[in-house]
């Protein structure tokens, strides 16, 4: 092969070469491809929200520390917390007097968003109806009262049942057969059991006689004591009550005479004088309100429950009781609470002779919710009647 051949090949060859390098360097580099981007997670539901508690306001007429009525429903309120939880919010405004003051404090709660209210004493019946006109949308519970509206309703205890399950143990108890009753304000309720602690007395001992005095308040440890004092120097030596307050049961410590507590268990106001307290117990009542509420059953009616439905009992006996005396109690407990024992039963008469219940009749709760008068064995005659 000649040189110049030689030359045109070499020639050819290193055209060819840059050909081939312009080419590549004309040619961009490809990105990687991209991997697909992984499924983002599933979103998960948003709980429930959590339902805002039930707030719950008491009206109480009394001190929470007057150891009977207000400390019996305090008592129920703390057992409602304990039940629901943080399912709930309650609050109570103590010492409320049946007033106008009641409507203020009555309508103040449903102002700051109470949903449900229980209004403890009867004198809160007017102005509670007022309030519950006014606000539809909350929920009134009325104590001892007789009248309802579409949301307010009302709920009661036995106490008769108490009363006359006390005036058992005093019959068998008193020595001068003379029995002392420190009555409230007179209404049927407490003519009621005034009547039925001297009807229970009168089924152990038919000697016995009541005498009443008046204070005309529900919580007035003074008045009471005052009245305490009276009636055992007129010969009593076994005092009940209807008042709210420790202080007969005080009294008849001091002066050396027997006496039971009231609404709730007083053993600790005067353990020598002390026979058995006559106790209440809200809370079964109040759990089964504050359900029906938080369950959107609430409606609106009448309760009225006693040792049947575990409300009403007789407790902390003494120990000097007769054994005698105490199987009559667990007869009366029993039937009461098998519905087979009748306090009420004729034939009864009043104070001034009349028969007000023949023979083998059997109260019912509309009579029972009209006693105005005396049965015989109480002295003297109710106020504002002739």
């Amino acid at each position: 092969m000649t040189d110049h051949r030689k030359r045109s090949l070499l020639k050819l060859a290193a055209l060819a070469a840059a050909a081939s390098a312009l080419v590549a360097c004309g040619k961009k580099d490809e990105p990687a491809p991209t991997p697909a981007p992984a499924p983002a997670p599933a979103a998960e539901a948003p709980a429930p929200a959590k339902a805002d508690p039930l707030k719950i306001a008491f009206a109480y007429v009394g001190p929470v520390g007057d150891g009977g009525w207000t400390f019996a429903h305090d008592n129920a309120r703390k057992a409602l917390e304990k039940e629901f939880g943080d399912r709930i919010v309650t609050s109570y405004v103590e010492s409320v007097p049946e007033s106008a003051d009641a409507e203020r404090v009555i309508r103040d709660m449903a102002g700051q968003g109470n949903k449900l209210i229980f209004g403890t004493t009867f004198g809160y019946m007017e102005p509670m109806l007022k309030v519950a006109a006014d606000h539809p949308d909350v929920k009134f519970e009325h104590a001892t009262g007789y009248k309802t509206a579409e949301n307010m309703r009302t709920y009661d205890s036995r106490t008769y049942e108490g009363a006359y399950m006390a005036g058992v143990i005093a019959g068998k108890m008193t020595q001068s057969n003379t029995l002392g009753v420190v009555a409230s304000i007179p209404i049927p309720e407490v003519v009621r059991n005034i009547n039925s602690f001297t009807l229970g007395a009168q089924s152990t001992n038919p000697k016995i006689t009541t005498k009443v005095v008046w204070v005309n308040e529900w919580f007035n440890p003074p008045k009471e004591t005052e009245a305490a004092t009276a009636l055992i120097n007129g010969g009593a030596d076994i005092l009940f009550q209807n008042t709210d307050s420790s202080a007969v049961l005080q009294t008849a410590e001091k002066m050396g005479k027997r006496g039971f507590g009231w609404d709730s268990d007083m053993t600790a106001y005067g353990p020598k004088a002390h026979l058995g307290s006559a106790i209440i117990d809200w809370a079964p009542y109040y759990i089964k309100a504050v359900g029906e509420a938080l369950d959107g059953k609430w409606a609106t009616g009448q309760t009225w429950w006693g040792v049947k439905e575990g409300a009403i009992d007789l407790v902390s006996l003494a120990a000097d009781v007769p054994e005698d005396a105490k199987a009559k109690l667990e007869e009366v407990r029993s039937g009461l609470k098998a519905g087979t024992y009748n306090i009420w039963k004729g034939p009864i008469s009043d104070n001034t002779g009349k028969e007000v219940l023949a023979e083998g009749t059997v109260a019912d709760d509309k009579f029972l919710g009209g006693i105005n008068w005396y049965v015989k064995g109480v002295e003297g005659k109710v106020p504002g009647k002739n």
